[in-house]
């Protein structure tokens, strides 16, 4: 079974908005056993998302649309898809009640433009948006079948997972033979992507049909996915995966590909160990790594952006004698700086990181991309010297990303 995804909006077009949704959507497609095909952008405009529609129901089973859906004016959608399937537009009792509910405190949200939400294609089959004024419409043509939702990515993702899925289960998937898509992935680090492939070469070379290898390189890590999409039983899939592990064991840093973040959470809740941070050059960014998944609290305490000088000397302790002689982005400052938060908060691990992340700032001796790190643990600190690059932004990445790497190996 294959599935396309349709996002519509110009905000997308001008890089107002950033398409999280489809990275999200084509997940949760793999995990029941869709395979994603293509994404495309549109705009606004009649024309243009109806030439998508018809290259996407030639090539796809499942047509998945998002945006579009809202009650202005440049939300047409809802009156393309009446001229596509030759339907007009009714009011459904259900969807109104439920907008007349989910804004019975808000009367000045209930005006005319809100109304217009309550109507629908004819044609179309409706599911519940519990969280939302926008109604869920699918439609069937043929064999194939569209579904619509909004663009909130918080909406479209309750919508999926307890409508749109299951309405595609019980209908399409039902009496279909689903491929099984499995996807195995581990992380490696220390190794160029062409040296690493040079190392895989005979293990790709003697891969199966229908087994995959793909190279994710990001931020010097790379993560290696090894795909199967029906072909191998789950047994076969587990030994390549074995000898993959096996050729890369000199490298490898996880077996898995979740966020290091995450890997690391999971060995810090686990052995019930806490973390703290005191960042200057990635400006809480580490910070927001630590703390950006559910059930963080459980082993991330807190942070210090020390960003001037003054704050790492007097709520780090940072000696203003070791400044002035070895300047910030030194050994000896970050060290001091991963102590004194790992002391003053009480946690088992601190990770503090000084650098010169650009575009000025720079010295002969110490250019934009040179960033200290420390790693304070029960056994003692640590740090190290990086030179990251010459841009701004791929310097804090790539700060947090070694930042996290070294404390998975420390850990």
């Amino acid at each position: 079974m294959r599935a396309e995804i349709i996002t519509i909006g110009d905000e997308l077009l001008i890089g107002q908005v950033v398409d999280t949704n489809s990275a999200w959507m084509a997940e949760k497609l793999n995990e029941n056993g869709i395979e994603l095909f293509q994404i495309t952008s549109v705009h606004d405009d009649r024309e243009h998302i109806v030439a998508a529609l018809n290259e996407a129901f030639n090539r796809a089973d499942i047509v998945l649309t998002t945006g579009g859906l809202g009650p202005t004016k440049d939300d047409i959608t809802k009156h393309v898809l009446c001229d596509y399937f030759g339907t007009h537009l009714i009011e459904d009792a259900s969807v109104r009640a439920h907008i007349e509910d989910l804004y019975k405190d808000r009367p000045d949200v209930l005006n005319r433009l809100t109304a217009t939400q309550w109507l629908v294609p004819e044609c179309a089959t409706i599911l519940e948006n519990r969280v939302g004024s926008a109604p869920l419409m699918v439609f069937h043509k043929d064999d194939k079948l569209l579904a619509c939702m909004p663009g909130v990515p918080y909406e479209m993702k309750i919508a999926m997972e307890e409508q749109i899925l299951p309405y595609i289960v019980s209908t399409l998937l039902r009496n279909s033979a689903s491929t099984k898509i499995t996807h195995k992935t581990l992380q490696v680090t220390g190794i160029p992507e062409s040296a690493l492939a040079i190392l895989l070469e005979d293990f790709e070379n003697a891969m199966p049909a229908g087994l995959h290898l793909a190279y994710l390189p990001k931020d010097g890590v790379i993560r290696l996915r090894l795909s199967s999409y029906g072909e191998l039983t789950e047994a076969e899939m587990e030994t390549y995966f074995d000898q993959l592990k096996t050729l890369t064991r000199d490298y490898m840093i996880a077996d898995t590909g979740d966020p290091l973040e995450v890997i690391i959470g999971n060995i810090l809740k686990s052995r019930h160990q806490t973390i703290a941070t005191a960042e200057s050059c990635t400006g809480g960014s580490l910070a927001s790594l630590l703390a950006k998944h559910p059930g963080s609290s459980a082993f991330y305490f807190g942070s210090v952006v020390s960003y001037d000088n003054s704050v790492k000397e007097h709520l780090l302790g940072v000696p203003s004698e070791m400044i002035k002689a070895h300047g910030v982005v030194s050994e000896g400052v970050v060290c001091e700086m991963a102590n004194s938060i790992r002391a003053q908060i009480g946690t088992d691990y601190a990770i503090a990181t000084s650098g010169i992340a650009g575009p000025t700032g720079g010295t002969p001796e110490k250019p934009v991309g040179t960033v200290w790190i420390a790693w304070a643990t029960p056994s003692g600190t640590t740090a190290e010297c990086f030179h990251l690059g010459k841009l701004r932004e791929q310097v804090i990445a790539r700060t947090c990303q070694k930042a996290l790497v070294g404390l998975l190996k420390r850990l």
